[in-house]
């Protein structure tokens, strides 16, 4: 465990919601992870080294970031909070060691920290607001980055890591897999966090395909044929992808028309869309 105590329940009020004098603000979806096992865990997964380049976002109040920082010999954090940001650079024993931009990852242009000798490794404790479209903002960047790990609502890590036949494969598990090999790392009960969350989490890592497998096909073909399979998803593909494609064109493709859109593989989604791309003008 880092010799920088991490954030510790005891310093929180929960009457007022404040922990280590930081009120947690709803609009930023903000839950401090307080358990030190965890976070071992987490940063264990990381395995974060010096000469790494290493970025977090939303460090908060610095539970995973003090023994990340710990073990490398510099680390990019994108804060959006301000409050949190300033507390960061005068951090009494990392505060040297990080380099912040207080920004809206969302928003943020990841090639500002890319570097040429050494491919990102990217962690964060995310915002189950945002964490999807975040995750597409992030996939832009995949040449540049040899691991992800997240902390998400446990219900999303299971749909990300799904397989077919089953009620948690959809859109999601699909453009997911599409980019990135998935790998669910840890549990977190609500419990390992101040103020609690309302739903259990869980880590994720995220490693990127290599570049050919994952520019088989336009994603917003790939997303626009998910769409279509899931909107209604008790109904076959006959009925569901009946905008898209035929039946019988499905068969020349050598997929069963009577299926749903669960019983698909990632293989098959790909072949659709890109029959989808070759054929949607005529």
């Amino acid at each position: 465990m880092s010799k920088y105590k991490a954030s510790n329940k005891k310093h929180f009020d929960p009457a007022k919601g404040i922990h280590q004098g930081h009120k947690a603000r709803k609009r930023f979806g903000q839950n401090f992870l307080t358990d030190e096992d965890i976070i071992e865990r987490i940063v264990r997964a990381i395995a974060p080294k010096e000469g790494d380049n290493v970025l977090e976002i939303g460090p908060g109040l610095g539970a995973i970031t003090e023994p990340v920082a710990e073990r490398t010999d510099l680390l990019n954090v994108v804060e959006l909070d301000k409050d949190l940001a300033e507390r960061l650079k005068t951090h009494p024993f990392i505060g040297k060691k990080l380099n912040i931009y207080q920004a809206d990852a969302l928003q943020f242009d990841f090639s500002q920290v890319i570097r040429d000798d050494k491919k990102l490794k990217v962690f964060g404790n995310l915002p189950y607001n945002i964490s999807t479209p975040l995750l597409f903002h992030l996939y832009d960047f995949l040449d540049h980055i040899e691991n992800m790990h997240f902390m998400l609502q446990k219900e999303v890590v299971n749909r990300m890591c799904a397989a077919p036949n089953s009620k948690a494969f959809g859109r999601l598990s699909i453009m997911t897999q599409y980019y990135c090999r998935t790998v669910p790392v840890t549990d977190v009960p609500p419990e390992s966090f101040v103020p609690p969350p309302k739903v259990d989490s869980a880590v994720i890592r995220l490693i990127p395909k290599p570049h050919d497998e994952r520019n088989q096909v336009a994603p917003s073909l790939l997303n626009t044929v998910c769409l279509e399979a899931f909107n209604q998803r008790r109904k076959t593909l006959r009925n569901s992808l009946q905008n898209i494609i035929t039946a019988e064109q499905l068969a020349e493709l050598g997929i069963d028309a009577g299926l749903r859109a669960e019983n698909l593989s990632l293989d098959d989604y790909i072949k659709i869309a890109i029959w989808y791309g070759e054929n949607k003008e005529s």
